[in-house]
């Protein structure tokens, strides 16, 4: 799986390592300047120190020298004739008078390499010498106080670059916020960011283009379903008093009729899906439902009432678990999931067995819980729960597969959740778990 990546960060990070190219090439010109610049001045200093020493030397103070030869760490040497008459007070680098062409030229001496000027004067000669590393502790000096102001301007683009990246990606965060808040009951379009981005109106043109799309299907399934079940309740009511017409006059014969019977029961079952999905299609809302405090403990016991026979027949024990609280919900949606529910915990619940019904707060949620005993499920079954039309196989219940598909639907219209697990008791167990913002 690729590793996500962020757009904010990305542009940020490009933005800055721009930057810090640009910066680093005029660092380095920085350098190069400084240090042509830092050469020729070094050595206008040291001419300077020859043209007075090749001049009048008497009109020339000599401090004036000296200051400039101990300021720049300047050493020089006046000769007549290859005598020596004037030197500077440090001689690390002047020895005896060597034949060399007039100007600038290098050499390596005591480890270091210095920088030589020599001129003539008719029959005077002198030579100027300073050691290169002297021009480049000032080269040094710059180039660290460039840097040092080049990194706080880096970091200082950094928060601006955080600050204005940030601010141009709000559109983008706006859509994606304006994205997850579509669900089946609100798929308006998405509004365009004010002022209008080019590179946007694309993806939110599209994006709306799917919302339309996405809803016209929503209302076509809704139609089909509805129209469908619709047009299938009447022949099959038909067939159902048919069915009785004819066990009727044909009672005497019991083959005859207890296949009849078979056959109701089957177009009982049909009637029953029909019914289901038309229910399911009504579950589509535009409009939210209207909901009320509702009492869990009362809901419960008007979905046993009507099961106590079928309970007692199986010889089926129910425990209840109960925290009297109480949730804002549609009175008779959540009627119908329970009912739904206990009718499955029912019908795979062997006979002698458990159905543990249950209800409480569990931070941050309040929840009702119907589980029973039974022979297990594997986990691949389990997970597939709530599929519309799927049962589990090799059983001998009769039902639609449509009963967990609408408690489903009617959990998502209250924005809560539908949990469905293997029970400790060897069945199944489902948890309707509400959120705490509908508690009393």
């Amino acid at each position: 799986m690729l590793k996500t990546i962020s757009l904010q960060n990305k542009l940020i990070k490009n933005a800055l390592l721009s930057s810090i190219l640009a910066g680093l090439l005029g660092w380095c010109c920085l350098i190069g300047v400084t240090i042509y610049q830092s050469m020729n001045l070094h050595d206008e200093f040291m001419q300077e120190i020859s043209e007075f020493l090749l001049g009048d030397v008497n009109q020339v103070k000599g401090n004036q020298i000296d200051d400039l030869s101990e300021e720049f760490d300047i050493e020089y040497a006046l000769y007549l004739n290859d005598q020596l008459l004037t030197t500077s007070q440090s001689q690390h680098y002047i020895h005896p008078q060597d034949v060399a062409k007039s100007g600038y030229s290098f050499d390596y001496d005591h480890g270091r390499i210095i920088r030589i000027y020599t001129a003539e004067n008719e029959q005077l000669h002198v030579k100027v010498v300073q050691p290169l590393h002297v021009r480049f502790e000032e080269v040094w000096q710059s180039i660290l106080s460039f840097s040092l102001v080049l990194l706080l301007l880096w970091l200082i683009q950094l928060v601006i670059l955080y600050i204005l990246v940030k601010r141009q990606l709000k559109p983008l965060r706006d859509i994606s916020q304006a994205i997850s808040s579509k669900s089946a009951l609100d798929l308006t379009p998405i509004d365009h960011p004010q002022p209008p981005i080019q590179e946007l109106q694309p993806i939110v043109d599209q994006l709306n283009l799917m919302l339309k799309r996405v809803e016209q299907s929503i209302l076509s399934e809704q139609r089909f379903t509805a129209d469908a079940s619709h047009e299938l309740r009447s022949p099959l009511s038909a067939i159902q008093l048919r069915l009785q017409l004819l066990k009727r006059k044909y009672q005497q014969n019991e083959a005859l009729s207890s296949d009849l019977t078979v056959i109701q029961a089957d177009v009982r079952r049909g009637t029953a899906i029909l019914e289901n999905l038309l229910f399911l299609a009504r579950l589509d809302p535009t409009d939210s439902i209207q909901t009320e405090m509702l009492n869990i403990d009362d809901l419960i016991q008007k979905t046993l009432s009507p099961y106590e026979s079928a309970l007692l027949e199986k010889n089926i024990q129910v425990q209840l678990y109960s925290q009297h609280i109480e949730i804002q919900a549609h009175q008779d949606f959540i009627l119908i999931c329970l009912r739904n529910l206990l009718e499955n915990a029912l019908k795979y619940t062997p006979e002698d067995g458990e159905i543990r019904i249950e209800s409480g707060f569990d931070h941050p949620h309040c929840f009702i819980q119907i589980e029973n005993s039974g022979e297990g499920l594997p986990a691949d079954v389990v997970a597939r729960l709530g599929e519309r039309f799927y049962r589990v196989l090799g059983t001998d219940t009769q039902g639609s597969g449509l009963g967990l598909s609408i408690v489903k639907k009617i959990m998502d219209l209250h924005q809560a959740d539908l949990l469905i697990e293997s029970s400790p008791l060897g069945g199944l167990k489902v948890r309707l778990e509400f959120k705490r913002s509908i508690l009393k």
